[in-house]
């Protein structure tokens, strides 16, 4: 199955949950083998433009047809920013799907040398520190384009301080495929 193709499959996938959950009783897509393969999923929401909702997966543990249904899920009704998804909301609802690459780590000696690795627009990023974790997606560049800036939000986002640097700190960066669909009425 071509990329395209999969995109095509995940979003209605996505889509068809969340309407599924709402009562909407959308016909699932037909059964796909490339949705039986273990994989990693973000899916994201917005209406109006606005971020709605965005849960997923770092690492892939089920499979993918599985994963992108229970985030696209989670994403509507679960995301702890948001009011759950009400069903005068889905018309009007975007869909993003990031299928996310195998995260590798990052190997710097210090903050400097992880930001000089780091490659804007392209890299996911997942940060552990003790209990702390936290990731983002590679879109989330678009609002933090500078590697500094980028890195310390996310280790605001992960409990820590923005200065905080230490050998308790580990980095990984993944790639994603990502795909969106506007808004279609269900």
């Amino acid at each position: 199955m071509t990329a395209p193709d999969l995109g095509v499959v995940l979003l209605r996938l996505a889509r068809e949950a969340i309407g599924e959950k709402l009562g909407f009783g959308l016909p699932l897509p037909s059964p796909v083998p490339a949705l039986d393969a273990p994989g990693a999923t973000f899916v994201t929401l917005f209406r109006q433009g606005e971020l709605r909702g965005c849960i997923g997966s770092v690492a892939a543990w089920r499979p993918l047809g599985e994963d992108v249904r229970a985030n696209a899920v989670a994403a509507a009704f679960r995301d702890p920013r948001f009011m759950p998804l009400a069903k005068d909301e889905f018309a009007d609802l975007a869909v993003e799907v990031s299928l996310l690459e195998p995260p590798r780590p990052l190997h710097a000696m210090d903050e400097s040398a992880a930001l000089a690795q780091l490659r804007p627009g392209i890299d996911g990023v997942v940060l552990e520190c003790g209990a702390h974790r936290a990731t983002f997606l590679p879109q989330v560049w678009d609002q933090l384009p500078d590697p500094r800036d980028f890195l310390g939000a996310l280790k605001r986002k992960a409990g820590l301080s923005e200065r905080y640097w230490g050998h308790d700190l580990r980095l990984a960066c993944y790639e994603v495929r990502k795909f969106a669909a506007e808004p279609a009425l269900p």
